[in-house]
């Protein structure tokens, strides 16, 4: 970044460039930009730190008090790179004593922490699949027990204290930007198969998942870990998420899962939720949604309302658009769901309008929106995100939800549901319920079922030596 005015004094002037790496939390980043604004002196702050000049010394030390408060109040792993350049002139020998002084406490100030995976070597045992295009990692053994009374209290631990498996399985260098992680684990409920946690990149912990469903499905009635049943076409079994007891109805052909049914959660799109106007920054304009809920709360956009195809090649302007439009959605309309706490938006589907199949029932294309890391609107490299490369289960439930809610779809009428690939999901509306209550003001749902294919695409033994200088790995900015 470029540095502010120069503050008067006489020796030359010292610059602290303060780089954070690009994992470091958002609270770190926050604590040291506000201690480096205390000290008062002429600086301007850039994507990664500050860069002053001046009194580099004062920048210095209030930059590290941040750093050493966060580190003391329990923050993860975090890096940070500290560097004095020096000018020259008559006071150059002070200024390399600083530089060297400041040099020392760098080294200092990079924590060697011990591997989040303890002393020994960690083994996952991995199934990778890809349902409909978008892969997923099916993690069958190896994990500790992470323990809770129900899916919604795992999965809040598991997003609190076991996030480093998450990050080993989809950061660089085992993973890439469009990977997820299906975590198999004991059921909380006695009718359930399995217990599973799904977990994204950013942190992101779904209640649901449709595409990571069926190839967790897929994983355990290929390996045997659930039995196809003999004598059968369909095998019938339930599994636990955070959003509640999934059915799984598979069709089975040679030991081979070849169509797998998903029963959801209850789909909503509430009237306070229909039409709502965001104004999105930075010359985008009035952008009229839809907020549904299917597992995540989707924002559901008119792709032509906004200038876009959704073809493969114009992604990285999908991905744009749509993370701006779903970021000003959260802040200009929040939502939360009535009767488990995950608040929302937190996902956006572009899509094209719905046309009548010849034997009833609709057909439409969508393109799923999720998000790899923080929008922050001043700065143009954080509004980017990800493409699904499937239909999207939870965005097919959501988008259904949304076209019954407008009168387009009825209760039993299939929807087929094309990704930006082309590959297909067919859902279908069962019964119409009521969600909330009790506290909250009821809400009218739909129970939507989703159905697809996946393919296993390589079973592997995933490794981390506690020597490994990346245990929770790394994103690099070309990609990420």
């Amino acid at each position: 970044g470029m540095a502010g005015e120069c503050a008067p004094h006489a020796r030359p002037a010292m610059i602290a460039d303060i780089e954070l790496l690009p994992d470091a939390s958002n609270e770190l980043k926050q604590a040291i930009k506000t201690a480096v604004s205390g000290t008062g002196l002429s600086h301007t702050v850039h994507a990664h730190g500050a860069t002053v000049k001046g009194q580099a010394e004062a920048v210095w030390t209030a930059a590290r008090a941040a750093f050493d408060a966060c580190i003391a109040a329990g923050a993860s792993t975090e890096t940070v790179l500290l560097k004095m350049r020096c000018g020259d002139g008559e006071n150059g020998a002070a200024a390399s004593a600083v530089k060297t002084t400041a040099s020392a406490a760098a080294t200092a100030m990079v924590p060697q922490r011990p591997s989040p995976f303890g002393s020994g070597v960690r083994k996952l045992q991995v199934v990778d699949c890809h349902c409909g295009g978008e892969p997923a990692r099916v993690i069958v053994g190896g994990m500790p027990h992470v323990h809770g009374a129900s899916m919604v209290e795992v999965r809040q631990r598991f997003a609190k204290d076991f996030d480093h498996y998450r990050a080993l399985l989809l950061h660089e260098p085992r993973g890439y930007p469009c990977q997820n992680a299906d975590f198999v684990l004991p059921p909380t409920r006695p009718e359930a198969a399995f217990g599973v946690v799904v977990a994204e990149q950013g942190k992101i912990y779904p209640a649901m998942s449709g595409h990571n469903v069926i190839c967790v499905a897929t994983a355990l009635l290929e390996t045997g870990m659930v039995p196809i049943e003999t004598g059968s076409a369909t095998t019938t079994f339930h599994l636990d998420l955070p959003a509640g007891l999934v059915q799984v109805k598979a069709q089975c052909e040679h030991g081979k899962a070849t169509q797998v049914e998903l029963r959801n959660a209850p789909a909503f799109c509430r009237p306070c939720d229909m039409g709502v106007e965001v104004d999105v920054p930075l010359g985008v304009g009035k952008v009229t949604v839809d907020i549904a809920y299917g597992g995540m709360f989707y924002v559901i956009v008119d792709a032509a309302s906004v200038g876009l195809v959704l073809e493969p090649q114009n992604g990285r302007e999908i991905c744009r658009l749509g993370e701006m439009i779903k970021v000003a959605a959260r802040e200009q309309h929040p939502v939360n769901h009535p009767e488990i706490d995950y608040p929302g938006p937190d996902i956006l589907a572009f899509r094209d309008p719905a046309v009548r199949l010849p034997g009833g029932g609709l057909a439409a294309r969508n393109a799923v929106v999720m998000s790899n890391g923080e929008l922050r609107w001043d700065d143009p490299a954080t509004h980017t995100g990800m493409l699904d490369r499937s239909p999207c289960g939870t965005g097919t439930c959501a988008i259904m939800a949304a076209l019954h809610a407008r009168g387009e779809l009825r209760v039993g009428e299939p929807f087929e549901h094309s990704s930006i690939l082309g590959t297909k999901f067919i859902g279908r509306l069962h019964e119409e319920v009521v969600v909330g209550g009790g506290g909250t003001e009821p809400v009218r749902a739909v129970v939507p079922t989703i159905s697809g294919r996946a393919w296993i695409t390589q079973h592997a033994t995933v490794v981390c030596d506690p020597s490994d200088p990346f245990p929770e790995g790394y994103k690099v900015g070309d990609i990420w």
